[in-house]
């Protein structure tokens, strides 16, 4: 199984690099994930260049796609071609947003009724696309979800981990990843908060 982590110029790392290398604990599981960019290099907002793993084309083949945030966000929601460049199918994929990333969804049309989680800065920009945008750092109905907040972003792994391989191995990745003497509070914070971002839906 693939995932496509969709890493725009500008993006926030703690947004691309969190997630994958979470999910990339479980390659040897089958599960494996990959920056995936519009341009060859991209720049995060913190000057950090770096080379994409996979073509933006490469989303039509994943199994999981996950839309990071970054700030140029807005810009990316305008452009007609870089917009049409990302074909997903929620009845296919999986596909998740992190905190700006929502608004790569609401473009896409992805969201429609669906409440979302985002970051401080861009709920007003969420709201304005007439989504409700949630107190809460994860949500996720069927086969979409969002987060908000950069430390969410192991939340969307632990979804996507959980959806794909099972709750032991989204365990076992936290536990193997937690700070030393949290290991417990860190893998129940995340299961939970996966978990109530889903529960709430049904």
């Amino acid at each position: 199984m693939q995932v496509a982590v969709v890493t725009f110029d500008g993006f926030n790392e703690l947004d691309s690099f969190i997630a994958s290398a979470l999910i990339n604990r479980c390659r040897k599981s089958g599960l494996t994930a990959f920056i995936t960019t519009p341009t060859p290099t991209v720049t995060s907002m913190n000057g950090v260049e770096v080379m994409g793993q996979r073509p933006m084309e490469f989303v039509t083949e994943a199994d999981v796609v996950l839309i990071g945030s970054g700030i140029k966000t807005r810009d990316v929601v305008a452009d007609d071609r870089l917009i049409s460049r990302l074909l997903l199918d929620p009845a296919r994929q999986l596909i998740g947003a992190q905190c700006s990333g929502a608004l790569v969804l609401a473009r896409l049309g992805l969201l429609k009724d669906m409440p979302a989680c985002t970051d401080i800065t861009t709920r007003r920009y969420v709201e304005a696309c007439d989504i409700t945008v949630l107190d809460a750092p994860f949500h996720a109905e069927g086969n979409i979800a969002t987060a908000g907040g950069c430390l969410s972003s192991q939340y969307l792994a632990t979804w996507v981990i959980t959806r794909t391989l099972g709750e032991a191995a989204a365990r076992g990745v936290l536990d193997y990843v937690a700070p030393v003497g949290e290991n417990l509070q860190t893998v129940d914070r995340a299961m939970d908060a996966v978990r109530a971002g889903e529960v709430a839906l049904r």
